[in-house]
């Protein structure tokens, strides 16, 4: 599987960006979990949002509940995230991952996913 996100750029803090993650290769699109997680520079990567595909579940890191949304459209093998209301702390590169099955236990572990994207930039300035 591979990953191409893209749809990041410069917003200004309150401002909207939906990000997009294609997918392409020998699989199913519908059989992978997706997630996004994004690295803030000189800190760790993580979790943003997940969705499994098998369960219908989705989960959220609670910095952007209520402010992002996952989804998912398996027709166009794309998975979306729209980011609203968007903070000077939401500045990060953001990557898009998918899990090897459409369900993964943890969604907000980075060890469930095998297949990651290449990341795109947001950044939101005050």
């Amino acid at each position: 599987v591979q990953l191409q996100a893209f749809g990041g750029g410069l917003v200004q803090a309150g401002g909207s960006l939906r990000l997009s993650c294609a997918a392409s290769g020998r699989t199913t699109f519908s059989s992978h979990a997706m997630g996004w997680f994004r690295q803030a520079p000189g800190k760790e990567r993580e979790f943003v949002a997940g969705i499994n595909w098998s369960d219908g579940r989705i989960e959220y890191a609670d910095s952007v509940k209520g402010r992002f949304t996952i989804s998912r459209d398996n027709a166009k093998n794309t998975v979306y995230l729209q980011m609203n209301s968007l903070k000077p702390e939401d500045t990060a590169v953001y990557y898009c991952a998918a899990g090897a099955v459409g369900y993964v236990p943890r969604l907000v572990s980075e060890h469930e996913y095998d297949y990651w994207g290449q990341g795109t930039e947001v950044t939101v300035s005050s």
